[in-house]
């Protein structure tokens, strides 16, 4: 079994005031904690955000990039992974752009460079290897979006080496629109399947995005996922709702998964 988390934690902007970074790290880290998240997909994460991930969360490495430059500046799409459970066979990135090497590129009509970061895990437990992917779609740009989810779908086919595929991200996309819909389309044969409509059991809302609970619950909408293609059985699905007094831990609900690889 393995638990896999896809997490927009949201950066760092002092003008969310008491919903700040800085108030929320604590609570963000223990949540992965508590969850037991073996790996996990994060979105909006600045260099400084990673760090204090990383000082609050030693038991987990990371493999990403910066945006932006490609090393430090700029939000990172990281994928953070338990060291004593997995080792990290190969790993990358591409820009969500015409030219996926174009270091820092903003892609077709996107409003922000937009980065995919990717890894083969091996479980060092089971000898098992899997492909994880993690990115975040383009929030306002048609064509970058629609392009985006199929060059998701185009890479992970490449570098995936046939292994069991998951990918997490924040598509900014609710299940009918577009980007979704390329990317679980059943006549491609590179689909991806969201995970909770699989799942063995389900659980939490109908939602992931709620502004740290601004948004009235009828208006919230999905837009975080867990896909998966492959070899892989999908025992639950979750969306986190939790808040301590009034902090939210993002303005996201992280959403996670049990996994096995067949």
């Amino acid at each position: 079994k393995m638990n896999v988390m896809s997490y927009n934690i949201r950066y760092d902007n002092s003008g969310d005031k008491d919903n700040q970074w800085k108030f929320r790290r604590d609570f963000a880290a223990d949540l992965v904690k508590f969850h037991e998240a073996d790996v996990f997909g994060a979105q909006e994460v600045l260099n400084n955000q990673l760090n204090d991930l990383l000082d609050r969360l030693p038991e987990y490495a990371y493999v990403g990039v910066g945006r932006e430059d490609g090393k430090t500046k700029g939000e990172y799409a990281p994928i953070f992974y338990r060291k004593d459970r997995f080792s990290v066979e190969k790993s990358g990135n591409f820009w969500l752009a015409e030219d996926i090497n174009a270091v820092g590129k903003k892609g077709w009509d996107a409003a922000c460079e937009r980065v995919a970061t990717w890894a083969i895990l091996k479980d060092k437990n089971t000898g098992k290897k899997f492909f994880f992917l993690n990115t975040h779609l383009d929030h306002m740009g048609k064509v970058a979006r629609h392009e985006g989810a199929s060059l998701v779908l185009e890479q992970a086919k490449k570098l995936s080496e046939n292994l069991p595929i998951i990918v997490t991200g924040d598509f900014n996309a609710v299940p009918s629109d577009e980007p979704i819909q390329v990317l679980t389309n059943p006549s491609d044969p590179r689909h991806l399947t969201h995970s909770r409509t699989i799942a063995g059991f389900t659980y939490g809302p109908e939602w992931t995005f709620h502004d740290f609970g601004k948004i009235p619950y009828d208006k919230r909408e999905w837009i975080d996922y867990i896909f998966v293609k492959g070899n892989i059985k999908v025992l639950r699905h979750g969306v986190l709702t939790e808040t301590l007094n009034n902090l939210f831990p993002s303005d996201h609900c992280p959403v996670i998964s049990t996994l096995i690889l067949e």
